[in-house]
């Protein structure tokens, strides 16, 4: 049997929770900076966006708590692997809005 974590949370289960909020948070990264910066060619340069995908990185912790997922055991790692999946999800999310030339 899998080795509880959290609140009665397997590791599989875990590692799915967080993988699922992490990319929920870069496509929802990505819906917000189409709708507060746009999705014009100079939005495409805007590092604006940039600090939209940050805080939706650092929203995803107490998010994380709530679901009984317990982020203080988390390492470099994990924590990277968090940022690292948010920002490709916005930015794979972002590209597409950009180049279809979608308005939000």
């Amino acid at each position: 049997m899998a080795t509880e974590t959290g609140r009665n949370l397997s590791g599989h289960l875990r590692g799915i929770t967080v993988t699922t909020l992490a990319c929920l948070a870069g496509v929802g990264a990505a819906i917000t900076s189409g709708q507060v910066i746009g999705t014009s060619v100079a939005a495409a340069g805007s590092q604006q966006t940039l600090i939209l995908v940050g805080a939706f990185v650092l929203l995803q912790f107490p998010v994380l708590k709530l679901a009984g997922i317990d982020v203080n055991e988390f390492g470099a790692k994990d924590h990277l692997y968090v940022v690292f999946m948010t920002f490709t999800l916005w930015f794979i999310t972002f590209s597409i809005l950009l180049t279809e030339g979608v308005t939000l």
